[in-house]
């Protein structure tokens, strides 16, 4: 029972819809009808500003810290489920949110949040990647695939270190959802119309 009551309240917190509900409760705007469509710190930069993007990141990351940390409680203790799985289990919540019709972001900011739960060095080491590759793509899509492919390369590096094999996979996993999240955008960098952001 612990463990669906564990499961459910991840996903429910990956399902905190942050970019509809600060657009509409301070812009009386629906996110969802603007921009991209997307209901993501990206789309909320552009359509909403740098301080509502700022807030959606930082909530939208924190989903998936909180999950990640939720496993540790001493109520969850008898559960014996690693935190990695709570922690994608928010991502997929992020995805496909209930609260907002199964129609979520892109993974890229709750899966730095499990990071960020669970080790904060591959988390500071996928930031610092995040904005260098910002800085010489000015798209934060391919920005965001980049980081991917080179989080798995830490994961498996980090693997060979110490024996974590939770973390290489489940940063493979999270690495598979934003690429699969990217489809349209990976279409657009090809075409070339793919927006660039203007603030770097």
């Amino acid at each position: 029972m612990e463990i669906i009551l564990l499961l459910v309240l991840a996903y429910l917190m990956g399902s905190l819809p942050s970019a509809l509900w600060i657009g509409k409760l301070f812009f009386k705007t629906d996110i969802r009808e603007h921009g991209s469509g997307n209901m993501g710190a990206t789309n909320t930069f552009r359509v909403l500003g740098k301080k509502a993007g700022i807030a959606v990141t930082v909530f939208d990351i924190l989903k998936g810290t909180a999950a990640v940390l939720l496993a540790s409680l001493p109520y969850f203790a008898d559960t014996h489920i690693h935190p990695l799985v709570v922690g994608v289990v928010a991502v997929v919540g992020h995805m496909f949110p209930v609260f907002a019709k199964f129609k979520g972001g892109k993974a890229v900011a709750t899966s730095g949040g499990v990071l960020l739960g669970y080790s904060w060095p591959i988390f500071a080491l996928v930031i610092l990647t995040f904005l260098l590759a910002l800085k010489i793509t000015k798209m934060v899509s391919l920005t965001s695939m980049i980081v991917a492919v080179m989080g798995v390369i830490y994961g498996i590096i980090y693997y060979f270190i110490t024996g974590d094999f939770y973390l290489a996979l489940v940063i493979f996993l999270m690495g598979a959802f934003i690429f699969y999240r990217h489809r349209a955008n990976i279409a657009r960098i090809k075409a070339g119309t793919e927006p660039k952001v203007k603030w770097l």
